[in-house]
Order: structure tokens, then sequence, then C-alpha cells
């Protein structure tokens, strides 16, 4: 998805990972998860850079699907959507 189309997603579900170091906001986004159903959106903020890496590998091995990341001044969102 393109950063307009992710900046417009109302999510599901907000981690908010921005003191945690790696592996921190992969741990809360695992436990999160359970919180929601099929089909719903999370959105993850982190300030670790890992976690553009951990997340989207996360979901591949998962089966969620990894929609994206947006950038900010001091952290990023990134987006998925659950598994069916």
């Amino acid at each position: 998805m393109s950063t307009a189309e992710l900046t417009r997603i109302k999510s599901d579900k907000i981690v908010d990972a921005r003191a945690v170091a790696c592996p921190g906001p992969l741990l809360a986004a695992k436990k999160a998860i359970g919180d929601l159903e099929a089909g719903q959106i999370m959105e993850v903020y982190s300030s670790d850079e890992g976690t553009k890496v951990d997340i989207p590998r996360w979901c591949g091995k998962m089966g969620h699907e990894y929609l994206g990341v947006v950038e900010s001044d001091s952290y990023f969102s990134v987006f998925l959507k659950k598994a069916d």
C-alpha cells in the first residue's frame, strides 16, 4: 500500500512500542495480535529500526498480511492485517 493509503487506515488496535528496544516491538505485536479478529488491522508504533524487518518477516511466517510502514520524524508506524 502507498503511504497515502496507509495514513487513511483506521486501525483496530494500536501498539505503542516507541520506548522499547528490539525485540520488544515484535514481542508486543505478538501479544496484541491475539486481541484481534481475522481481517482486523493492527498498527505498531516503534522507533527501533529492526522492527521494519522483524514485523514483515513475522507476518510472512504467521500468514498475516504486512501492509507497509509510514515514517514520521521520531518514529514509524507498521501496519498489518491479521490472518483469516
